[in-house]
């Protein structure tokens, strides 16, 4: 049967943009996927390039002191891989004491900082007080001074109190972080304020809602802020090199600053330490990624 026309437009229900839209949404499909290809050959070819190091610090450290000392030709013809190097470095002694030291400064110095952290966060985000918005403004200007610049008055500060060659020693200077009350602050911006009214409304001060409902809301960016604290100190060299000198108090960087010094030519023990030095940060990454990028991500700090 005939389909009826009126006026010379189609009648039969069917939309003669139909076909159009499709083909503007397969359109739109195709270049989705070739954007997706295109991006996913990019980060494939920057994360060979960003393996290459690691490759190859890997393949050094499997190879004996006395081919490494030959240069790149011999590491490379090497085929006759070894664990020397590993079991040289752990049967020393001196890595676990590294690697305590590392553990116990860097947890500890996270604790404090998610704690005073997030209580400047708070405070700032939330109550109105005189000069609220000066002292953030000095917070942030705290940012652009290096840190090898406090390195003498922290030192002279810390010898004035004794708290020299201890864990105190490094783990005090750290625990005050510009960065994390930025995040923290940033995240409790966007939280929604009518919980805290509703707390205050049932008898709740600040304390409690900071305890209770604030806290509990800020598990992804007490992950996040946790982890890359725990990564910034374990990594931290200038300040243990400076206040510790007794060898059972040295974390992995500084370990590692003395084993370069005095293995000498001893290539494959250098790169040994430093992928064991390394190892915990990789597992920690691997295991939190996802809590970073959440924690990260919601903060508002998306660029």
């Amino acid at each position: 049967m005939a389909t009826q026309t009126v006026g010379g437009s189609n009648t039969s229900g069917v939309s003669a943009a139909a076909p159009a839209t499709r083909g503007a949404k397969n359109a739109s499909q195709n270049s989705t996927r070739t954007f997706n290809v295109i991006c996913g050959v990019v980060l494939g070819i920057f994360a060979v390039i960003w393996l290459i190091p690691s490759l190859w610090a890997i393949k050094t450290s499997l190879t004996s002191n006395a081919v490494s000392a030959l240069g790149t030709p011999a590491i490379l013809k090497d085929t006759s891989p070894t664990l020397a190097s590993y079991l040289t470095l752990l049967k020393g002694g001196d890595i676990w004491h590294w690697y305590l030291a590392s553990f116990v400064t860097s947890a500890v110095t996270v604790v404090l900082t998610l704690l005073f952290g997030s209580m400047a966060g708070y405070a700032l985000s939330r109550m109105r007080f005189r000069g609220r918005n000066i002292v953030f403004a000095l917070m942030l200007a705290g940012i652009m001074i290096p840190g090898q610049v406090l390195v003498v008055p922290i030192f002279q500060g810390l010898g004035a109190v004794n708290l020299l060659n201890t864990y105190w020693a490094v783990i005090l200077p750290q625990v005050p972080a510009v960065i994390a009350v930025f995040v923290f602050k940033q995240f409790f911006d966007g939280l929604p304020v009518e919980m805290e009214e509703a707390a205050r409304l049932d008898g709740a001060g600040y304390w409690r809602i900071y305890r209770s409902v604030i806290m509990p809301l800020s598990r992804p960016v007490l992950a996040a802020m946790g982890i890359l604290s725990f990564v910034n100190v374990w990594n931290s060299l200038l300040l243990p090199l400076f206040v510790v000198s007794n060898p059972d108090l040295m974390t992995i960087p500084v370990g590692l600053a003395t084993v370069q010094g005095s293995f000498g030519q001893r290539y494959s023990d250098i790169q040994a330490s430093s992928l064991l030095g390394a190892l915990p940060l990789v597992i920690l990454f691997l295991f939190f990624q996802k809590r970073i990028v959440e924690g990260v991500a919601g903060t508002g700090l998306k660029g």
